[in-house]
Formats: structure tokens, sequence, C-alpha cells
């Protein structure tokens, strides 16, 4: 048995889908989170039910690519039971959708969520069940509240479903006559009401003369006869069967702080100082102390002896196992909790509703550059994985705004880069890094929007976007589900190291301790990775970190980020003795050196904006294309590249000569270009007006 699980977005759905079919998809309050249809199997008193959960639409005309998706879905499966899903506190722009669904005559099971004691409207079940001619069943799949109902509503046999009052109101014999050719019998009603609608689908299943006979026919404003009838029939439903509190769906008086245009982006920035601080050096840095010494103390050391007792300290299966494997991934394994702690936060600040907020935040700039809200979404995801955030740019309904925000995301700095920062920050930059870290996620964004800028006035300019926004109301964040987001990203984090990483050390300690003689090197010198990162190394002299273990290390980070750092943690600990990564960026004699901080910086920025990993470039491939994959692979080395040679300067300079100075010989270099480029503007001004007007007050006049 198939079911369609449909509804708005931010309805719940997706909970709904996931307590149903014990799954764990991506929860989300905005518009947008689900993409594609998922699909999934469940059993319910031995009934094998097939649940497949649809994108968020407002209603069956679309607007946007996952409406499209979900509309060709119900379609193709119009004759399949659904469960329209619709939130009891909003429930009045719910039920819009609720009618377009009856108006194709479907098999349908309302189910009202969050009907608790919270909820703003109270709705009499039974009188809305009588109206509409439906089931209708309160839940709350969050606490798992009415899933038994509902599952028992799903299997009952459909029963044979009424026209609608307000549909007598319109003649729709004569559209039903002319496309019964094209449409399947049994919803020629359902086509016959899109004529109305004028959608699209429908005009573009008919002929051009036979659409051009169906206009004739309709009413002048026909679009807005059918809307105001639904809108009707759904008053007369709020009058008999809610009970309304009168509150705006998602009006809090907290808004006027946190979207406050003075205070809104302080605030956010203040927040996210919060959750750093405490992710990287409060809570997380202890915990992952801990971790650290429980490695080091209980696994790699007693593994060291024990392998050294068996196979003698100079053996190149003690450096595989200690260095390769403990080693390496211990290191990243510290940063679990730090990892985790991140995520927590993210969730909830989601769960909370402000993270839909920060999307209306960013509108106004973002339209700016030729993207839209949406994209923040797709950018925030970025923070946490850039493959799995590229897919979430295909609800972008403009092509090239889709291109844009897909080339734009591998710039948010990632979960796999975090460990980087802490480790080299902490090395050069103390109690302070945080601000580092701070400017390092900031720049990411500050260059996106720059991109993107120089992108739209050049040759991807975006049409103008509809860009519809919703604020959930403030909820308190359900410690269930944070819990169950933090879960799956540890184990999502824990998987990575337990087989990419593991595999990619090994190859990174086999081509770093063996020449191309195969001849074992424990020093790495004549190593096979010494002698490719000693090619590749004078590329990156102008950068400060011409070393051709920081070189190797890059390379090796384009199948992931993470090995950027257990690379180095293998290069500088391979007969260095050094007690931790940190001392060793200092000694000389390490593959990965760094004489001061603006060399740290400078790789620590460059490791931030270059190429992407193998697997965001296979996501990008797939959703944009070959060529603007390659052409954005290039252009982000670029940027890397000068960003890097950017920063290693100003901070040699910062190094030399002093904070203030510096700033202040920027300072006067940017007021002098403000004012060439002021004086270039008006002269082109002046130029054109003398030419084209005669009686302008401040040009000459000809």
């Amino acid at each position: 048995m198939q079911v369609l699980l449909i509804g708005n977005p931010n309805t719940g759905k997706t909970t709904l889908y996931n307590t149903l079919t014990k799954s764990s998809e991506h929860v989300g309050n905005w518009h947008g989170v689900t993409v594609e249809e998922k699909e999934k199997n469940y059993n319910y008193q031995g009934k094998k039910i097939d649940l497949v959960d649809l994108p968020g639409l407002y209603s069956l005309t679309t607007l946007s690519y996952e409406e499209e998706v979900a509309r060709n879905c119900f379609l193709m499966n119009k004759n399949k039971k659904i469960i329209n899903i619709c939130d009891a506190s909003n429930i009045e722009r719910n039920l819009y959708l609720t009618l377009n669904l009856l108006e194709a005559r479907s098999d349908v099971v309302l189910a009202i969520n969050y009907m608790d004691k919270n909820c703003k409207n109270r709705i009499n079940l039974n009188a809305l069940s009588k109206h509409l001619g439906i089931s209708v069943v309160a839940v709350n799949p969050g606490r798992y509240q009415g899933i038994d109902d509902l599952n028992a509503e799903v299997l009952k046999e459909q029963k044979k479903r009424k026209q609608l009052p307000y549909l007598k109101k319109i003649d729709l014999t004569k559209i039903k006559q002319l496309i019964s050719p094209f449409f399947d019998k049994n919803m020629l009603e359902f086509f016959a009401i899109k004529c109305f609608e004028k959608d699209e689908y429908v005009i573009s299943k008919l002929p051009e003369n036979k659409w051009k006979e169906i206009e004739i026919i309709l009413p002048k404003n026909s679009e807005e006869i059918i809307a105001k009838l639904r809108y009707e029939y759904i008053d007369f439903l709020m009058n008999k069967c809610v009970i309304s509190t009168n509150k705006i769906y998602g009006k809090s008086k907290i808004d006027k702080v946190l979207l406050n245009k003075f205070f809104a982006l302080p605030i956010f920035l203040l927040i996210l100082a919060g959750i750093f601080y405490l992710t990287f050096f409060s809570v997380g840095k202890v915990i992952s102390n801990a971790l650290l010494w429980v490695v080091d103390v209980c696994i790699s050391g007693p593994l060291r002896l024990w392998l050294g007792s068996v196979f003698g300290e100079s053996s190149w299966v003690v450096s595989l196992f200690s260095d390769a494997i403990v080693g390496g991934v211990g290191t990243i394994f510290s940063f679990l909790p730090q990892v985790a702690l991140l995520f927590m936060f993210l969730s909830i600040l989601e769960d909370s509703g402000y993270l839909s907020r920060i999307a209306f935040l960013f509108e106004d700039i973002f339209s700016k550059v030729g993207l839209s809200g949406k994209s923040i979404y797709t950018l925030l995801m970025g923070f946490g994985c850039s493959s799995t955030a590229v897919l979430t740019a295909r609800n972008m309904e403009d092509k090239n705004a889709k291109i844009k925000t897909a080339l734009l995301t591998p710039y948010m700095s990632c979960s796999a880069k975090f460990p980087l920062y802490v480790v080299i920050g902490g090395a050069f930059f103390g109690v302070n890094n945080i601000f580092y870290i701070m400017g390092l996620y900031i720049l990411g964004v500050v260059v996106s929007i720059l991109l993107s800028l120089i992108l739209e006035k050049t040759v991807l300019k975006s049409k103008e976007q509809s860009f519809i926004l919703e604020f959930p109301p403030y909820r308190k964040p359900s410690p269930k589900r944070v819990l169950k987001v933090l879960w799956e990203n540890v184990l999502l984090f824990i998987t990575r190291v337990g087989s990419l990483l593991i595999s990619m050390n090994i190859i990174v300690w086999i081509l770093s301790n063996f020449s191309f003689s195969f001849k074992y090197v424990p020093s790495s010198q004549g190593s096979i990775l010494e002698s490719i990162g000693r090619i590749i190394a004078p590329i990156f002299i102008p950068l400060g970190f011409g070393s051709w273990g920081a070189s190797s290390a890059l390379v090796a980070g384009i199948i992931a980020k993470e090995v950027i750092l257990t690379s180095i943690v293998m290069f500088n600990s391979i007969g260095k003795g050094q007690s931790t990564v940190e001392d060793s960026f200092r000694q000389p004699e390490s593959a990965v050196f760094f004489p001061s901080t603006a060399h740290a910086m400078s790789f620590l920025v460059f490791s931030l904006l270059y190429t992407p990993c193998v697997t965001t470039m296979a996501v990008l491939s797939k959703e944009i294309g070959k060529k603007w994959t390659i052409i954005g692979v290039l252009i982000q080395f670029v940027i890397g590249y000068l960003s890097a040679l950017f920063v290693f300067n100003l901070f040699g300079c910062f190094n030399k000569f002093g904070l203030i100075p510096v700033i202040l010989i920027l300072l006067a270099f940017l007021t002098i270009m403000g004012a060439m480029i002021v004086v270039i503007d008006k002269s082109k001004k002046k130029r054109l007006c003398s030419k084209a007007c005669i009686n302008c007050a401040g040009c000459d006049k000809t």
C-alpha cells in the first residue's frame, strides 16, 4: 500500500515521516528542506505501508522546483492514499492545499499537527471531518501522539468523495469536454479547475489551438474567481470548526530586538561568537583535551611500546600503527566533542525558529548580489558539509541563481576544516584564536558575496526571484530532536574517520615513508611524497609555506579536508620527537614549519578557500554540470591563492611595522581610491549631461 505525505512547508511533515518509518531525515523549519521525494516502508498491524515524503508545497499550482517535484509525484500517483498534514496554529492557510487535493477527488486523511496546550487554535475535528467529507486526526509526531489513530484511518477503505460545495458556483462542463482527449477521465474536473487558474503545466499539455478555445470561454478574471471561492469556503470552515485566539502565526515581541535593523546583525555575530567560544575554548576544549589524553595514554603509548617490543622501535610496522592509524585518526577523534557541540548549537538555533529568521536578515544583502533568501539555507548548511549543502541549491527557481549558490557553498568553512584552525591557530594565536576562527568563517561569507556580485554583473545575471518566507513561532528546542541530530552527526563523523580517513592516512603514510624504489625511509628524506611535494612547493613560496609537507598536505586535502591535519600530524611526528603537533610548527626541521604568524595565517586562509573536496566536486558536477564545476574550481583556487598572498603580506606588515600604522596606511589608500572613484563618476555624469540636456543647472549648457 503506497501513501503520499503532502503538506505545506514547516508543518512537521518530515517529523511525521521519521516517526512513522523510524527514519532520521533532516528536519528544519524553513521552505525547501525536502527537495526531492523520499520513500520508505513500515509495517502496521501486519500491513506493509510504503510512505513517500514529498517536498513542501502551498498549492498544486507550482512556483518552485521542489513544488514541481511534489506536484508531479502526486499526478503520477493520483489514485494513492494521501496523508495531508496541516499545522493547527496555521490551519487557515494550510487548508488551501487541502482543498486543492480534494478538488482532485483524492483519498485524503487530514492530520492536524501540534494539537497541544500551546496551540493557537482549538479545532473541532468532527465538524471539520463532516464538512470536508474526509477523516481528520490530531497528531503530535514529536511525542508519538495520535500515530495509531492515523495509521488506522490510512488502512480504511476509500469513501466516495463528493464535489466541494463552492465548485457548484462555476460551470466546468464545456472545459471538461474540450480537455477530455488529453487528460485522465477521472480527473477532468481537477484539470478543468487548473484551466480556470491558467496553470502552466496544464497549458503545456494542451495543443495551442485547444487552449485558445478554452481561453475564449473563461471569465476574464478566472484565477481570482477560483481563489476567492476557496478562501470563502476556508472562512466558512474557520467559523464553523475553529476557535482562534487571533494571534498572528509566528509573530513574537522578541523579533523587535532580534530583527531590528541596527541590532540584528551584531546580535547574530554575538550568538556565533558565544557558540564558537563554548565549542572551541570552553566546554569543547576541556572535553577534547580529556579525549586526547585518553587516546595518547591509553591507546597510542601502550600500542607503540608493545609493537616496539615485538618488531623493534625503528620498524615500519610501529610507525604504521602508531603514526598513520592511531596517531592521525586519534588527533581527529579528539575534536569529536567540538564537532558534536557545534552541530548541537546549530540544531538548537534551528529548532527554536531563529535560524529561519536569519534568511530574512540577509535577504536584502543577497538580493543585491543576484541571490535570494533561499540561498542562506544552502550556505548555512555549507558550514556542516559542502557536498550535502550543494544539493539544497536545486530549490532555486532561477538557473543562474542556482549555479551561483552552488558555486559559493564551498567557500563556507565546513566542519572538516575547523580542527585545522584549532591546532594551527592555537599554536600561534593562543587565547585570541577565537577571533581568528570567527574571522575565517566571516571571510568565507564575505568572499562568496563579493564573487556573487562579480558573477551577477558579468556572466550569471539572475532574474527577479520570488522568496516566500514563513516565520515559525519561537519554540523550546526539543531535547529528543537535539540529541538525535547530535547522535547522527557524531555517527557520521565516526564513520568518516573509520573509513575514509584511515584509508587516506595509510596511503599518505606509504607515500611519505617509502621511496620510488619502495625502500623504507622513516625520516621521509627521499620519500615519494617528499619528491612530489618538492615539485609542487615552489608554487606556494610567495604565500609563505613553500615546504614539501605543507604542499603535500594540501594535495591530500582535496580527497577530504580532514586529511590536511592528519597528514601534518604524520609529517611532523616522524622522527621529530615532538610532544605535541603545535610545538612542531615552530621547529625549522619539521616538514610543515611556519616561521611566523603571517605564514600560519596564510596557510589557514588558503586551506579555507582553495579547491573543494572530491565529493563536493562530484555533487557540483551532477547539479550544475561539468563546465561550471571546472570553472568554479579554477576560480576558487585563484581566489584562495590571491587571498592567502594578500593576508601573508598584510600580516607581515603588521609584524614589521605594528598594527596601527598599517591600518592607517590602508585607510589612507582606501580614501584615495574612493576619491578617485567619485571624481571619475562625477566627470562621466558631467560629460553625459552636457551632451544630452540644454538647461541643466551645474553643467555646461549647449
